[in-house]
This record gives structure tokens, sequence and C-alpha cells, in this order.
């Protein structure tokens, strides 16, 4: 009974282990930022600068769209 707990409580912390080993690489070489450069950047870019926009220079400006407001003193 207390070896079946003792061995996994080592695997427990043997998959700690591993991932803090694998969080420490990621911080080390600097892969989310990579990632976000390399693979995310490009892919937002690509999409959103093939994003159908109206002309603001070509569209009327008038006054009169803009509600009047009021303010009571």
């Amino acid at each position: 009974m207390l070896n079946t707990i003792f061995k996994k409580l080592l695997k427990l912390l043997f998959i700690a282990f591993l991932a803090n080993a694998a969080l420490f690489c990621v911080f080390w070489f600097d892969l989310d930022g990579k990632l976000m450069f390399y693979v995310v950047e490009p892919f937002l870019k690509k999409h959103y600068d093939n994003m159908e926009r109206k002309d603001v220079i070509k569209t009327d400006y008038s006054p009169d769209k803009f509600p009047q407001y009021k303010y009571e003193t």
C-alpha cells in the first residue's frame, strides 16, 4: 500500500519536473515571443490587412447628422 503511494508520488514529481523543465525552455529560448512574431502576427496582419474598410475621406461631413445635446443646468 505504502509502496504504491510512493510510486505514484514519484510519478507525479517526475511529471511536475518535466513540466517545469519545459516551461523553463520556453522562457530561456523565448519560444512564446517567437511564436507570436513568426506565426500569430503574420496571420493577424494577413487577416486585418485584407478587411474592407470604408473610405473616410470620401464620406460627406454634415453637422446636421449628429443629434443636438442639451444639458440642463
